[in-house]
């Protein structure tokens, strides 16, 4: 004997029981399973659990959400204790013979209390502190505390650089940093232009502030690293031989100074420059100078750096907007198709309208109305559609009574569904208090699922559309929910109903109308949840939160200003 323990789901601390010869055990929605759970998502016949020799196995009976062990979809796996089943918002632990499923679940999150618990907090680290070492106690061993040192600047180069997306914020980062590790008056960062390869100035940094002027860089320091694509220090730029015929070195007066590439995968994207105003002899009879080969090196790793997150930047960026370029162009061919169909739908009656009137047809005349009002509805809720996907708003709630706000929508959709055949089956439930929502954008939401519901059951005998509403009030919540016993839908058409500009109605679609609902629902802070089985049907739930309009608050009455005499 094995059991199953559900730890997560409407179901919580309910045990099955598994028995030996008891065959296939079934686990769905239905009340006909021998597992039987509370929740939407689960299909009606979703699992079944299977013995195999002396081994459990679970099996998917191809569900619309799948059937998970221990998170990773099955569609047929052996059981073991302690294993986990996620069927649909639902899990259960599975237990062999001798084994207590409740205790593979026994992991709880305990809520602070008065008191104390016996531990204790007893040292905090943020990130940018996880590896801020400190120099060594004995001052002889320079080599480690350098080594330390130089660690903590590329770690947090390394923090800037992944912190950010913005290239201008994350140079100024950059050159910050350079600032707080070399002892520099000046600095800026340049980036080559990818169209001219010309540099261009994109940060700059003053140690004195008040001390800034206009800053001259040598031409020749420039051109020395980006041909070389080498690192530059110079102590004396004026006696060094690499730019010994650089007059724009003499000019610029440039004392001590670092250049270094910002070298990435595909080349230089840029330079780093820093340098010091202090006369070189100034510095000489103070018996330092302020650049070493260390700060080469560390420059020159900042460097690369700095190039890989200005490429991964420039990448990213061009990804966004190569696929905004992608999603308008979907956008334009498939709305364009959609306007031209129905555009064709209304040149097709207007001919119609022109014989009956040539003809004094009052009959043909009427037909070819029918078809333009028709095709002018359906621009019409294209349109809206649009304005509401495109369009970031908030919802706009007023007291509302949703059992009318749904009459009208089954009034609004009788005709076309008199038109195909179809019956509306829709309750009005007594009792329903006013609600607080957006009744013009719950209305949409609403009709747009009413509306594929029929297009889901044209044609099929004894088409059906259900609608109902409810309120849970356990859960807070207002549940609208449609259900057609059309063809329904395969797992894989189930998943992307949701996303822009798929459509399961081919042509006939626009792919906007489940989007725009779902929209419509988050903005209000709930959400709608749909299933679907091949050759029975589809169900979608809507729900939000609950507000009653006895709850709001109301607003003051300002009286009318008195009238003066």
């Amino acid at each position: 004997m094995s059991s199953l323990f559900v730890i997560q789901g409407r179901n919580r601390g309910t045990r099955f029981t598994i028995h030996a010869g008891q065959g296939a055990v079934s686990i769905g929605r239905e009340a006909g399973n021998v597992i039987q759970l509370d929740d939407n998502e689960v299909s009606r016949r979703h699992a079944e659990i299977r013995r195999v020799g002396d081994a459990d196995v679970v099996g998917d009976l191809k569900s619309s959400n799948g059937t998970f062990l221990n998170d990773a979809r099955v569609d047929r796996a052996e059981l073991a204790s302690g294993d986990r089943i996620r069927i649909g918002r639902t899990i259960l632990v599975y237990a062999k013979d001798g084994d207590d499923p409740a205790t593979f679940a026994a992991v709880d999150i305990v809520p602070a209390t008065v008191g104390t618990d016996g531990s204790r907090i007893i040292r905090t680290m943020r990130e940018e502190d996880s590896i801020a070492l400190a120099a060594p106690e004995d001052a002889q061993n320079r080599w480690l505390a350098r080594a330390r040192s130089n660690l903590q600047v590329m770690y947090r180069t390394s923090l800037a650089v992944s912190h950010t997306l913005d290239i201008d914020e994350l140079l100024d980062s950059i050159l910050k940093l350079v600032f707080e590790w070399v002892e520099a008056d000046r600095g800026c960062i340049m980036l080559l232009d990818p169209g001219t390869r010309h540099l261009r100035t994109k940060a700059r940094r003053d140690r004195k502030a008040e001390n800034a002027a206009t800053m001259q860089i040598s031409r020749t320091i420039l051109d020395y690293v980006l041909d070389h694509h080498e690192g530059v220090l110079t102590s004396d730029a004026q006696e060094d031989d690499r730019f010994a015929a650089g007059n724009s070195v003499v000019r610029t007066g440039v004392r001590e100074a670092i250049c270094v590439p910002m070298r990435g995968r595909y080349g230089t994207v840029g330079l780093i420059y820093v340098d010091t105003t202090t006369p070189m002899i100034e510095a000489i009879e103070k018996g330092q100078r302020r650049f070493s080969d260390d700060h080469l090196k560390l420059m020159i790793a900042i460097g690369h750096q700095a190039a890989l997150a200005v490429e991964d930047t420039t990448y990213y960026s061009a990804m966004l907007q190569s696929e905004r370029l992608a999603a308008t162009g979907q956008a334009i061919a498939t709305v364009s198709h959609h306007i031209k169909n129905i555009l064709q739908g209304v040149r097709g009656g207007s001919y119609l309208v022109e014989m009956g009137l040539d003809g004094d047809n009052l009959a043909m005349v009427q037909k070819g109305w029918d078809i333009v009002r028709r095709n002018q509805n359906k621009i019409a809720s294209l349109v809206m559609d649009m304005l509401s996907f495109s369009k970031e708003r908030e919802p706009d709630p007023e007291p509302t009574d949703l059992a009318a706000l749904i009459d009208d929508i089954v009034e609004t959709v009788q005709q076309r569904a008199d038109e195909s055949g179809a019956t509306i089956d829709w309750q009005a439930p007594t009792g329903l208090p006013l609600l607080m929502f957006d009744p013009a954008g719950m209305s949409r939401a609403v009709l747009n699922v009413v509306t594929n519901a029929l297009d889901a059951v044209e044609g099929r005998p004894d088409a059906i559309v259900t609608v109902a509403a409810d309120i849970d009030p356990d859960a807070k919540l207002v549940r609208i929910t449609v259900t057609d016993n059309g063809e329904g839908m395969a797992p894989d058409t189930l998943a992307d109903i949701f996303n822009l500009f798929v459509s399961s109605k081919g042509a006939k679609g626009t792919g906007l109308g489940l989007t725009v609902s779902r929209k419509i629902l988050r903005e209000h802070g709930g959400d709608i949840q749909a299933t679907s089985t091949l050759g029975e049907g589809s169900t979608f739930v809507l729900e939000f939160p609950l507000r009653l309009a006895s709850d709001a608050p109301h607003e003051p009455i300002t009286p009318p200003p008195e009238d003066e005499a």
